[in-house]
This record gives C-alpha cells, sequence and structure tokens, in this order.
C-alpha cells in the first residue's frame, strides 16, 4: 500500500469516529495552548523590561548602601553613603558624566481640597534628568542655587498633575508637601511604567538638601543611592571600577574586606532580569508541557481501545494482503495526524491568549504598556513536540494492531 493511501485510510477511519478524536486530542489542545502562551507572555514581560532598562539609559549606574546581615539581622553602621562621595564620584570619576544623590521622601501632596499620596517622592540632584535620561516636559528643573540653599521647589510627573491641577497649568503654582508650601517650578515628561510595574509620572521631585532640612529635619548628610551616568555604554565598565576604587579609599576598606557599598550597572541589571525572565518562561513552560504528556497518554488510551474496536477490518485487511508494517504505519499516522490537529488549534489558541493577556494587563495597567510578542518559535517548537508525542504514544498501540494474527482477529466478534 502507498503511502498516501495509507494517510488517506488513517483519516477516514479518524472522520469516523469525529467525537471520539476531538476529545482524545483535547489534551494536545490545551498543551500547546499553555506553552505557546506561557513563553509568548514570558518574552513579552522579558522585552518591556528591555525597553524599561533602554528608557533609563546604557549608561546608567546605581551606588547603594551594602550591609552585612547575620542570621537575619542587619548589622553595620547604617550611613554608608553621604553626599560627599557622590560630590567626589562627579569631580574624581573622569568617565562619569552626571551624578544625583537620592534620599527618600513620603509625605502627603496637598492642593486645597484635594490631596494624595505619590507613589514615589524623591530628593535628588541637579543632574537627576541627565543620568535617568529624562526631560521636561513644562517649565524647568531646579537650580544649584535651590539645591545649595534647600529652597521649597518641586517637579512633578503627569499623574500628579492629573490628580491635582485636571485643568490648570501647575508651573508656579504652589502645593503643600508636609504641610509645607513647595512651589512647583516643572511638570515631568511622561515616562510610564517601571521596572516593578510602578507609575512612575506618580512622582514628586525636590532637592535633596530640602528633603533632608525641611521634611527630615535632619542635619546628617547620609544618602540613600547614589544615581551615576557614564560619559558613554562603553565607559560604564571603566566608571564601576573608579567608582568602587575611590569608595573603597574614601571608606578606608582594603582590599579583600567587603565593602559596605554596591555599584550596580544598567548591564547587570538587564542581565539579572534577563536570567530571571527567561528562568520564569522556561519554569511555567516546562508545566505547561506536561499536559501534553497528559494528552498523548490519552491518545495511547484511545489508540488502544481503537484497536480492540477494530480487530475485525484488521484481519480483513491482512487477509486481503497488508503486511504488518502497513497496519503499523496506518496507526502511527492516525496517531500522528491526532496530535498534529491538536497542535494547530492549541497553537491558535495559544496565540489569541497571549495577545489578549498583553492587551488585558495594558487595559487594566494603561502605563505599563506591554509590547505583544508572538513567540513563533515556540510554537513551531510545540508542534513538533505534539509530533513527537503521537508518534512516541502512538507506537505501542500501532504494534499491537501490526502483531495481530490474521485469523484470530477474524474470528474476533
Amino acid at each position: 500500500m502507498s503511502f498516501l493511501l495509507t494517510v488517506y485510510v488513517a483519516v477516514r477511519a479518524l472522520l469516523r469516529n469525529k467525537m471520539r478524536a476531538a476529545l482524545t486530542v483535547l489534551g494536545i489542545v490545551i498543551g500547546i495552548a499553555a506553552v505557546t502562551t506561557m513563553v509568548s507572555v514570558g518574552t513579552s514581560a522579558g522585552q518591556l523590561l528591555q525597553n524599561q532598562l533602554q528608557s533609563i539609559g546604557s549608561n546608567f549606574i546605581v551606588v547603594q548602601p551594602k550591609f552585612d546581615r547575620r542570621r537575619g539581622v542587619q548589622s553595620g553602621n547604617m550611613i554608608t553613603l553621604t553626599d560627599d562621595d557622590a560630590k567626589a564620584i562627579g569631580r574624581e570619576c573622569s568617565s562619569v558624566l552626571a551624578f544625583s544623590p537620592l534620599v527618600f521622601g513620603a509625605r502627603p501632596v496637598v492642593r486645597g481640597n484635594t490631596n494624595m499620596q505619590p507613589k514615589e517622592m524623591w530628593g535628588v540632584g541637579v543632574d537627576y534628568l541627565r543620568v535617568r535620561s529624562w526631560v521636561i516636559e513644562a517649565g524647568g528643573f531646579f537650580t544649584e542655587r535651590d539645591e545649595r540653599a534647600g529652597n521649597c521647589v518641586c517637579v512633578i510627573g503627569y499623574t500628579v498633575v492629573r490628580e491635582l491641577f485636571p485643568s490648570d497649568n501647575p508651573v508656579g503654582q504652589q502645593i503643600r508637601i508636609g504641610n509645607i508650601p513647595f512651589t512647583i517650578v516643572g511638570v515631568l515628561g511622561a515616562k510610564g511604567a517601571s521596572l516593578t510595574g510602578d507609575d512612575q509620572d506618580n512622582v514628586v521631585l525636590m532637592p535633596y538638601t530640602t528633603v533632608k532640612r525641611r521634611l527630615q529635619g535632619s542635619s546628617f548628610n547620609d544618602v540613600a543611592a547614589i544615581l551615576v551616568g557614564a560619559r558613554g555604554p562603553e565607559l560604564i565598565e571603566t566608571a564601576r571600577g573608579e567608582i568602587n576604587q575611590l569608595l573603597r579609599d574614601r571608606h578606608r576598606i582594603a582590599m579583600g574586606q567587603k565593602a559596605d557599598f554596591e555599584v550596580v550597572t544598567s548591564e547587570q541589571l538587564s542581565q539579572l532580569f534577563g536570567t530571571i525572565t527567561g528562568m520564569m518562561t522556561a519554569l511555567l513552560a516546562s508545566i505547561a508541557g506536561i499536559s501534553l504528556l497528559v494528552g498523548g497518554v490519552g491518545i495511547m488510551n484511545i489508540m488502544l481501545v481503537s484497536v480492540t474496536e477494530r480487530t475485525r477490518e484488521i484481519g480483513i485487511r491482512m487477509a486481503m494482503g497488508a503486511r504488518g508494517r502497513d497496519i503499523l504505519v496506518q496507526f502511527l499516522i492516525e496517531s500522528v495526524v491526532l496530535s498534529c490537529f491538536g497542535g494547530v488549534i492549541g497553537l491558535a489558541m495559544g496565540i489569541g491568549a497571549s495577545v489578549g493577556i498583553t492587551k488585558l494587563i495594558n487595559s487594566i495597567s494603561p502605563g505599563a504598556d506591554w509590547p505583544v510578542v508572538v513567540s513563533i518559535p515556540a510554537g513551531i517548537v510545540a508542534m513538533v513536540f505534539a509530533a513527537f508525542v503521537g508518534l512516541v504514544f502512538g507506537l505501542y498501540p500501532a504494534w499491537r494492531a501490526s502483531c495481530l494474527d490474521p485469523i484470530d482477529a477474524l474470528r474476533y466478534e
């Protein structure tokens, strides 16, 4: 029997039991759809993270305190970074273009009868926008004079504008932060969601000196972190080395001793998030792939039932000259066709689900801006795996059918 005729006979046999065939491929459909969806959503998340890192800048460096932890308890001096460290970085590191101290502020913001709690409230330096690759949409940024004097001026994000100034120009107007009047000098350009999904436009920026003196009431010059911009992506590792050496010298930390700070570059963040998203995608795809194996077991069970029900048919075909190899190929083709048919449906469902999930996330979180990514390679791999599952799990039933004795098969009732 020719191969095409064998395929024709196998497909006709499946069409005689449409409901059984549909129920048989259900596991494959779910498995392929789940794998395609998980990989596509994971790829979309990875693309989102890369887009966010690019918006931060490829020459971005964060210097932050590092504390020893012993048995879960933080030990060591809490003040490990100061604004003097930040100024020294800008002054002595030739690969550094700009720097900004960073201090936390957390106070409600009030305008008239309207109040809100911004998601982020930072005290920063005058070069903060250069480091973050951020722009001013209206007005301007505070000056070095404001920073030195600790003036009560601020710059706000778009979300704060929508909440407090829905129909007015906020530049030049006053708001109260921690019961202290602040003058708005500028509005930041829209930035969207951060790496963690937070709204970056729900932010208020002030001179870090103002936050320390007026909001915190502190005379210490410690800072929560130092943001640094290298002169170019090719100099980011050079800048990292210069900062490490400078701060070790300033903090009198000998080589070999643990530093009380750590320097993290945007490239390291990119690699870290890429590894995390890759591992999560692989884990979710592996879990979803288990349903493919379950679908394969279902195919094997149904094919065994089919062999039993068609024993007499097999005997007639053998009596008419069909070889055991022909019977084997026919049942293998039936199994593979079932798997591939389920794979096609599952692939279409997976693509639709991944697009739908991405759009749902964007509708729930307008600032998230998740890219729609359909992983075609994952779909192709899933289809090949589906065919492989059909081949493997259809092999035993096909072998059983090919080994039937024609005389015994003809006697089967």
